[in-house]
């Protein structure tokens, strides 16, 4: 399996706009040289827990079969004491996931199994690096000096493309779990006990994304105002992305994965790995630069 057999074509189009932005790439190597991603690393290092075949193994032991399904290297896991359940992938030439405590001990094993898989998405998609930047970027534009004021609307660029970039490793959770189960983490995340969020219609709940639709797209000013409450934001709305998983999970693309065919065969003049136009001339697709 491939990124460019699931990944959502949304992330595709952001990360191309947003690497076309000038600086991006002088920003992506002012963050490397100043030690950002070592900083991280022995942050996490010093105040999680490593867990392996010795620790805490009944938690680690879901992390192999997952890594191996996909085809990525095994990075590292780690465990953080934290009442706010939650899931994070970083790094960029040592890579690991950190998972809280909280998280651990409200999900089910198959919804355990979705989250793991959800940030073993990112890394085979190469998300983490640019998500590593974006974080910082979050925190702390100001360290970055005369670069900080340049670095505003390419911070904005990358919270754009990182909401994207979780549409895809959605779909990547969703393949090694299923679509209903990737909709139920969801409701679990969203704050609601397992006694309620069993007993929730998902795609009652997806329909609430469409009528946000329609609020966002009533008018400037309120577009507008939908902007300036998710332009800051590094996920999108739940709801939206339940909508999302459901739709695909009715795909052509997605059944053809799920038995196996990981390639699927795109519309005449369509590229089949980030879904833009193409010439039928073109030996390489100019948009996402795959082979034809």
């Amino acid at each position: 399996m491939k990124p460019s057999d699931f990944i959502h074509p949304e992330d595709a189009a952001a990360l191309r706009q947003m690497e076309s932005i000038p600086g991006f790439s002088a920003l992506v190597k002012k963050v490397l040289a100043i030690g950002i991603e070592t900083l991280q690393y022995g942050v996490n290092m010093a105040s999680t827990i490593r867990l392996s075949e010795k620790q805490l193994p009944h938690i680690y032991k879901r992390l192999p079969p997952i890594c191996e399904k996909m085809g990525i290297a095994e990075p590292e896991f780690y465990l953080k004491m934290d009442p706010i359940p939650n899931a994070w992938t970083m790094g960029d030439t040592r890579i690991y996931i950190t998972v809280t405590s909280s998280l651990v001990e409200m999900m089910s094993d198959e919804e355990l199994d979705a989250i793991i898989a959800h940030e073993c998405g990112h890394i085979m998609c190469r998300h983490v690096l640019y998500h590593t930047v974006a974080q910082w970027l979050s925190s702390g534009i100001a360290s970055l000096g005369i670069l900080g004021t340049l670095a505003v609307p390419i911070q904005y660029a990358l919270l754009y493309w990182y909401r994207k970039s979780e549409l895809s490793a959605d779909r990547a959770a969703s393949i090694i779990t299923t679509p209903d189960v990737v909709a139920s983490t969801m409701a679990r995340l969203s704050g609601g006990p397992k006694s309620l969020t069993s007993q929730i219609d998902m795609r009652e709940w997806a329909k609430q994304a469409d009528e946000y639709d329609k609020i966002q797209n009533s008018g400037l000013w309120n577009k507008a105002l939908q902007m300036a409450v998710i332009m800051g934001l590094d996920h999108p709305f739940s709801a939206v992305r339940v909508r999302e998983i459901l739709k695909w999970s009715e795909s052509e693309q997605y059944n053809m994965i799920k038995n196996g065919k990981f390639q699927i065969e795109a519309p005449e003049g369509i590229c089949p790995h980030c879904g833009n136009s193409i010439d039928k001339d073109w030996k390489f697709c100019r948009n996402c630069g795959h082979e034809l």
